[in-house]
Formats: C-alpha cells, structure tokens, sequence
C-alpha cells in the first residue's frame, strides 16, 4: 500500500496525470483561457475523483468482473452530475461555457484510469487519498497554465483587469485560443520531462 506522501508526490511530480500521463488535456486545452472556469474544472474532478475511488474502493468486492466498468462508469456518471448541479446553480454564466466539458468528466482517462488501475485494487482511505492527489496533480497544471493564457490574452486575472498592462501589453488573441493552450502544454511538458532526465545534481 503506498503512502499518502508518495501518493501525492507521484500525482504532483513523478506521474502527474497530464505532464507524464497525458490524460485529461481535452479539459486543459478548453477551459484554461480563463482562470475562473479553470478553478471550477478543477473543484469538479478533484470532488469527482476523490469519491469515485472511494466508492469504488468500497464496493470492489460486491462488484462482478464483467459488469465492472459498467458500474465504475455509473458511479462516476452520479458524482459528476452533482458537480454540474452546483456549479449551474453557483454560477450559471461559467456553466454555460464548461458545462459540456463538465459532463466529459465521466470519461475523463483520469478518473476511469484511477477507478481501474487503483481504487479496484486497494483499501478506500487510500483510494480517497489517490483520487484527491490526482486531482490535485491535474489542477495545478491547469491553474499554472490559465495564469499564463488568462493575462497574455485578455490582460485579467479571474477578470479584473491587471493595473497598467493595457498600456504596455498587447494581447494575444492566441493565447485564449486552442493553439495557445497546446503552446502552453507543450512548454510545462517539455520542462518538466527535461527536468526529470537531468542527473541528480546536475547544475545550469
């Protein structure tokens, strides 16, 4: 069983879902043009996550072997259909523009990955731990990402206007379109893989 220290240590760094795994970039790609609909992304997998595991971990011995992806997408399918009531009844103006990649959830290759590969095979606690690492390994790739887009493209941080930049900068429509992001992606990717392989200790 690993530790919750490794857990998250793998899910922010060594395996995180996005720069190592490539999973869930959809999601990164359509909604990090602006940090507020990020934040709410990022509340709906890491709830999604966490208790799917949970539940999944829970029930892996009542659960038969050739319905098991059946019922793992169904449990999935009722927690990210109470993240789409919350954030509708909390802000229906971001709702209206994540509300179709809320609902991808379901299918997302993080949550399907973490219910198969771990909440099936290890106690509900640590399941719990996992999914909230992962989600939170996610999250923050997304956020460092939307801190970026958000500024360069429209010149706002969660929509106010940042002080002085109109008179310096001017925005790059790219960045709060796709090919912006899979600018992004690729740079914090490349960055963290060549970080990796460097040898321990390795100076600039």
């Amino acid at each position: 069983m690993a530790s919750s220290g490794k857990l998250f240590i793998d899910a922010f760094w060594k395996n995180n879902p996005i720069l190592i795994q490539v999973l869930g970039v959809c999601s990164t790609l359509a909604v990090t043009n602006l940090l507020a609909n990020t934040l709410f992304m990022c509340f709906g997998l890491i709830f999604t996550t966490g208790l799917s595991n949970l539940t999944i971990s829970a029930l892996r011995n009542h659960i038969p072997d050739r319905i098991r992806m059946i019922v793992q997408v169904l449990i999935i399918s009722i927690y990210v259909m109470i993240v789409d009531i919350v954030i509708k009844a909390v802000s229906p103006d971001i709702h209206r523009f994540i509300g179709p990649y809320v609902g991808l959830i379901i299918t997302n290759c993080i949550v399907m990955g973490r219910a198969e590969a771990f909440a099936s095979q290890n106690k509900p606690f640590t399941s719990f731990l996992d999914g909230i690492a992962m989600g939170m390994g996610y999250s923050m790739i997304l956020v460092l990402i939307a801190l970026v887009r958000e500024p360069l493209g429209f010149g706002t941080i969660l929509g106010y206007k940042l002080p002085g930049l109109e008179l310096w900068w001017h925005q790059w429509t790219i960045m709060v379109m796709a090919p912006g992001a899979f600018f992004m992606l690729a740079l914090f990717t490349w960055f963290a893989r060549a970080k990796m392989a460097a040898p321990e200790g390795a100076t600039k």
